[in-house]
């Protein structure tokens, strides 16, 4: 599927789920002193600029990171990537996964990022040129099984497709299977919509029966405009790393305060 643009998108309460959670992940795994990898299997542009028309068309930028941007403090890793984007690029811009992974990472790390659209991949190459990588117009899911195992071997890839082609469901169990039995070690990531008609959840009872000991983590929001259909954002991560099930309940309860005052 090549009409998906994130750009409608970006800054939206799952932005705010999904790229807190990566943060938070990335700072942990550079704690220690050892070189890492990071995939990533849909990538977009990587850098957004809020003011833009296609933000301003669905609002969801200012249901999202206009309002959360105040849960964090300063010194978490999410606020200190937000803070440095805006202080490079302008106080309306917002980073894709591609820009937090590349400020959370050092230069001792490795990344790579596939983006299959052609006006996105570009301008993901432009975005990025600033601070290297290896990037890839190909689809997402054949790097990531070609790559894995990565070298180095210890890391984390994340799996973020738009959801828009109905086949990823089905096709997503049987490839983070694949990738695990390449690549045992990795942290995998997949973050997927909540929608009202539930369309994940046979994709979840697959996962949590094939990786017993995945962490499962949801957050509920109100719809960001009459007739949207998301009300939440998951993710399920293949060897969690340590206390990241006390960082999404943190998380959660401060989705859950906010859902409760609007």
């Amino acid at each position: 599927m090549l009409s998906y643009q994130h750009g409608y998108h970006a800054g939206n309460l799952a932005d705010v789920h999904k790229h807190a959670l990566l943060a938070w992940m990335l700072a942990y795994l550079t704690q220690k002193d050892k070189p890492l990898s990071y995939l990533e299997t849909h990538a977009g542009r990587g850098l957004y600029d809020l003011t833009d028309a296609a933000a301003r068309k669905t609002g969801e930028a200012a249901k999202g990171i206009a309002i959360a941007a105040d849960w964090f403090a300063p010194d978490h890793p999410y606020a200190t990537v937000l803070a440095a984007i805006r202080a490079k690029y302008g106080r309306d811009a917002y980073p894709g996964s591609p820009l937090v992974a590349a400020h959370m990472l050092r230069a001792v790390d490795n990344i790579h990022l596939a983006e299959l659209h052609p006006q996105e991949y570009a301008a993901l190459a432009s975005n990025m040129a600033p601070y290297g990588g290896v990037l890839r117009q190909r689809d997402g899911f054949e790097m990531a099984l070609s790559l894995c195992p990565p070298d180095p071997r210890r890391g984390l890839m994340l799996v973020d497709p738009s959801f828009e082609v109905k086949a990823d469901y089905d096709t997503i169990p049987p490839l983070l299977a694949k990738v695990h039995r390449k690549w045992g070690v990795g942290v995998l990531v997949l973050w997927y919509p909540i929608l009202t008609d539930g369309p994940h959840r046979p994709m979840l009872r697959t996962l949590q029966d094939t990786f017993p000991e995945g962490l499962r983590h949801e957050v509920a929001f109100a719809p960001a405009r009459d007739g949207h259909r998301m009300v939440g954002s998951g993710l399920f991560v293949v060897n969690p790393p340590y206390g990241l099930e006390q960082e999404g309940a943190r998380l959660s309860a401060i989705f859950r305060q906010h859902l409760l005052q609007n």
